[in-house]
Protein backbone atom coordinates (compact mmCIF):
# COMPACT_ATOMS: atom_id res chain seq x y z
CA UNK A 1 0.00 0.00 0.00
CA UNK A 2 1.52 3.33 -1.01
CA UNK A 3 0.03 5.12 2.01
CA UNK A 4 -0.98 8.61 2.97
CA UNK A 5 0.90 11.67 1.78
CA UNK A 6 0.73 14.94 3.68
CA UNK A 7 2.07 18.29 2.49
CA UNK A 8 3.78 20.34 5.16
CA UNK A 9 4.67 24.03 4.88
CA UNK A 10 5.09 24.97 8.53
CA UNK A 11 1.75 26.76 8.79
CA UNK A 12 -0.84 26.01 11.46
CA UNK A 13 -3.05 24.59 8.71
CA UNK A 14 -0.43 22.07 7.63
CA UNK A 15 0.25 21.08 11.24
CA UNK A 16 -3.45 20.22 11.61
CA UNK A 17 -3.27 18.29 8.32
CA UNK A 18 -0.27 16.35 9.60
CA UNK A 19 -2.09 15.45 12.82
CA UNK A 20 -5.17 14.26 10.90
CA UNK A 21 -3.05 12.31 8.40
CA UNK A 22 -1.04 10.60 11.16
CA UNK A 23 -4.21 9.48 12.93
CA UNK A 24 -5.76 8.29 9.66
CA UNK A 25 -2.60 6.38 8.70
CA UNK A 26 -2.68 4.65 12.10
CA UNK A 27 -6.33 3.69 11.67
CA UNK A 28 -5.65 2.30 8.18
CA UNK A 29 -2.34 0.66 9.19
CA UNK A 30 -0.80 2.61 6.33
CA UNK A 31 2.55 4.32 6.00
CA UNK A 32 2.70 8.10 6.26
CA UNK A 33 4.86 10.22 3.96
CA UNK A 34 5.47 13.79 5.08
CA UNK A 35 6.61 16.05 2.24
CA UNK A 36 7.87 19.60 2.74
CA UNK A 37 8.66 21.63 -0.37
CA UNK A 38 11.03 24.57 -0.40
CA UNK A 39 9.60 26.95 -2.97
CA UNK A 40 12.01 27.89 -5.74
CA UNK A 41 11.76 31.01 -7.91
CA UNK A 42 9.81 30.60 -11.14
CA UNK A 43 11.48 32.04 -14.22
CA UNK A 44 10.04 33.18 -17.53
CA UNK A 45 9.80 29.57 -18.63
CA UNK A 46 7.26 28.90 -15.88
CA UNK A 47 9.61 26.34 -14.35
CA UNK A 48 11.21 26.48 -10.95
CA UNK A 49 14.92 27.21 -10.87
CA UNK A 50 16.78 25.98 -7.79
CA UNK A 51 20.00 27.73 -6.82
CA UNK A 52 22.97 26.16 -4.99
CA UNK A 53 22.01 27.99 -1.78
CA UNK A 54 18.62 26.25 -1.85
CA UNK A 55 20.19 22.94 -0.85
CA UNK A 56 21.05 24.34 2.58
CA UNK A 57 17.49 25.58 2.94
CA UNK A 58 16.18 22.10 2.09
CA UNK A 59 18.30 20.64 4.90
CA UNK A 60 16.79 23.14 7.34
CA UNK A 61 13.31 22.53 5.92
CA UNK A 62 13.68 18.79 6.48
CA UNK A 63 14.90 19.32 10.04
CA UNK A 64 11.88 21.55 10.77
CA UNK A 65 9.50 19.04 9.17
CA UNK A 66 11.04 16.21 11.18
CA UNK A 67 10.75 18.20 14.40
CA UNK A 68 7.09 19.00 13.75
CA UNK A 69 6.36 15.39 12.77
CA UNK A 70 7.96 14.12 15.98
CA UNK A 71 5.90 16.62 18.00
CA UNK A 72 2.64 15.57 16.34
CA UNK A 73 3.41 11.85 16.71
CA UNK A 74 4.20 12.33 20.39
CA UNK A 75 0.88 14.12 20.83
CA UNK A 76 -1.34 11.46 19.27
CA UNK A 77 -0.52 8.77 21.82
CA UNK A 78 -0.05 5.07 21.26
CA UNK A 79 -1.74 4.80 17.86
CA UNK A 80 1.02 5.41 15.33
CA UNK A 81 1.26 4.96 11.56
CA UNK A 82 3.01 1.80 10.40
CA UNK A 83 5.91 3.81 9.04
CA UNK A 84 6.72 7.48 8.72
CA UNK A 85 9.09 9.10 6.25
CA UNK A 86 9.89 12.80 6.21
CA UNK A 87 11.26 14.40 3.06
CA UNK A 88 12.09 17.90 1.91
CA UNK A 89 12.74 18.93 -1.68
CA UNK A 90 13.20 22.01 -3.86
CA UNK A 91 10.40 22.79 -6.26
CA UNK A 92 7.08 24.36 -6.96
CA UNK A 93 4.83 23.02 -4.17
CA UNK A 94 1.77 22.17 -6.24
CA UNK A 95 3.88 20.47 -8.93
CA UNK A 96 5.85 18.41 -6.42
CA UNK A 97 2.72 17.35 -4.52
CA UNK A 98 0.88 16.45 -7.72
CA UNK A 99 3.76 14.23 -8.86
CA UNK A 100 3.91 12.62 -5.42
CA UNK A 101 0.15 12.00 -5.50
CA UNK A 102 0.72 9.50 -8.32
CA UNK A 103 2.14 7.06 -5.75
CA UNK A 104 -0.23 7.77 -2.85
CA UNK A 105 -3.55 6.36 -1.71
CA UNK A 106 -4.56 9.76 -0.35
CA UNK A 107 -3.10 13.23 -0.03
CA UNK A 108 -3.87 15.48 2.94
CA UNK A 109 -3.35 19.24 2.97
CA UNK A 110 -4.28 22.19 5.10
CA UNK A 111 -6.87 24.49 3.59
CA UNK A 112 -4.35 27.30 3.44
CA UNK A 113 -0.64 27.72 3.67
CA UNK A 114 1.45 30.66 4.70
CA UNK A 115 0.43 32.87 1.78
CA UNK A 116 -0.65 36.46 2.27
CA UNK A 117 -4.29 36.23 1.16
CA UNK A 118 -5.90 35.40 4.49
CA UNK A 119 -9.43 36.03 3.23
CA UNK A 120 -9.26 33.04 0.89
CA UNK A 121 -10.86 29.84 2.16
CA UNK A 122 -8.55 27.66 0.08
CA UNK A 123 -4.93 28.39 -0.70
CA UNK A 124 -3.54 28.19 -4.23
CA UNK A 125 -1.57 24.97 -3.63
CA UNK A 126 -4.52 23.22 -1.98
CA UNK A 127 -6.77 24.38 -4.80
CA UNK A 128 -4.45 23.08 -7.52
CA UNK A 129 -3.91 19.75 -5.78
CA UNK A 130 -7.65 19.32 -5.11
CA UNK A 131 -8.36 19.73 -8.81
CA UNK A 132 -5.49 17.73 -10.32
CA UNK A 133 -4.32 15.05 -7.85
CA UNK A 134 -4.01 11.43 -8.93
CA UNK A 135 -5.59 10.16 -5.70
CA UNK A 136 -8.30 11.21 -3.25
CA UNK A 137 -7.63 14.55 -1.54
CA UNK A 138 -8.53 15.56 2.01
CA UNK A 139 -8.44 19.26 2.83
CA UNK A 140 -8.34 20.06 6.55
CA UNK A 141 -10.24 23.31 7.21
CA UNK A 142 -9.47 26.09 9.65
CA UNK A 143 -9.89 25.05 13.30
CA UNK A 144 -13.05 27.18 13.65
CA UNK A 145 -14.90 25.32 10.90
Amino acid sequence: MPGILVGLDGSHYSERALEWAAKEAAIRHAPLRVLAVHTVPVGWSGRGTPYPEDNEIVVRTKASAQELTDKVLAGIGAARPDGVTVEAVNGIPADVLLRASEDADMIVLGARGGGGFARLHLGSVSDQVAHHAHCPVVIIPHANR
